[in-house]
């Protein structure tokens, strides 16, 4: 196989966890093939640290241009949503680097934080490996990396990780969904939910976070009534855990996904905008 082809899922891997959408990891990786067809193949010691590092670099002079751009962004930026397969979900480090929540953390982190943080607790690079993909020193990644994970460790909430309870908290919420139960529905959402909504401002979508379980059961009733035409909703492993995708005829119109705390759903991600749901 093509040294390239064989490291493809790697790289793409590691793109979209430091840029958060799958899109522009795929671009990303594209352009780290043009410039791996420029180079004499034979003349690179180690294919796969040449090809993670010029991934890597150029990940993170793209989420510089993109995280200016999200400033204009119509409501509420959540990451692009990506099947993953269910033995991801095996391996709960590596799962939740994936899942929306932290990605969502790691938007807080500078580029190189970002990237530092993905390379070291995603993939296990060392900081001196770190050091040479980034052309740093092995102190100063070492300095970056402790700051990256102290701030990540401030921010971000210490959701259920048991795949069983998940799996059957987001069943029972797609049910009460798709049969209007409002009572059922508050009967599994913590009094403090939260229903973070991307539209994009290309897609119905609340432009603002709401809060609080009387709320935010009354919203998600309000857009499981609104299903799209020819619908069908199914259940699938997206972001290292389970979601529902909402569906009119092949297109995906929509990915839920809980985050759970103490078995009662504290976190909802709701995903509309078109453009970020090509993936599922």
């Amino acid at each position: 196989m093509d040294v390239f082809e064989d490291q493809r899922g790697k790289l793409q891997a590691v793109a979209y966890r430091v840029l958060g959408t799958m899109t522009d990891a795929e671009d990303v990786v594209q352009e780290a093939w043009l410039r791996w067809n420029r180079v004499d193949a034979a003349t690179v010691d180690d294919p796969t640290a040449y090809l993670v590092t010029v991934t890597t670099r150029l990940a993170i002079d793209r989420l510089r241009s993109a995280q200016a751009a999200r400033v204009t962004y119509v409501g509420p930026w959540l990451p692009e949503p990506v099947p993953t397969g269910g033995d991801l979900a095996d391996d709960l480090a590596l799962a939740d680097t994936v899942s929306t929540a932290m990605l969502l953390v790691l938007e807080s982190l500078s580029p190189l934080e970002r990237a530092v943080f993905v390379l070291r607790e995603a993939f296990g690079y060392s900081h001196g490996e770190i050091a040479r993909i980034l052309d740093r020193s092995e102190e100063s990644v070492r300095q970056t990396a402790k700051r990256a994970r102290e701030h990540v460790d401030a921010k971000r909430r210490r959701y259920d990780t048991d795949a069983a309870t998940r799996k059957r908290a987001t069943m029972s919420f797609m049910d009460a969904c798709a049969g209007g139960d409002l009572t059922a529905l508050m009967g599994i959402l913590a009094p403090d939910v939260a229903l973070v909504s991307d539209g994009g401002g290309l897609a119905p979508a609340p432009r603002k976070t709401i809060f609080g379980m009387d709320l935010v059961a009354r919203a998600l009733v309000t857009f499981a009534g609104r299903m799209p035409e020819d619908p069908s909703i199914e259940f699938a492993d997206v972001n290292g855990g389970p979601a529902i995708v909402v569906r009119s005829g092949k297109a995906a119109a929509a990915v839920v996904m809980l985050y759970l705390v103490d078995g009662a759903v504290e976190e909802i991600h709701l995903i509309t905008n078109p453009e970020k749901l090509r993936a599922v």
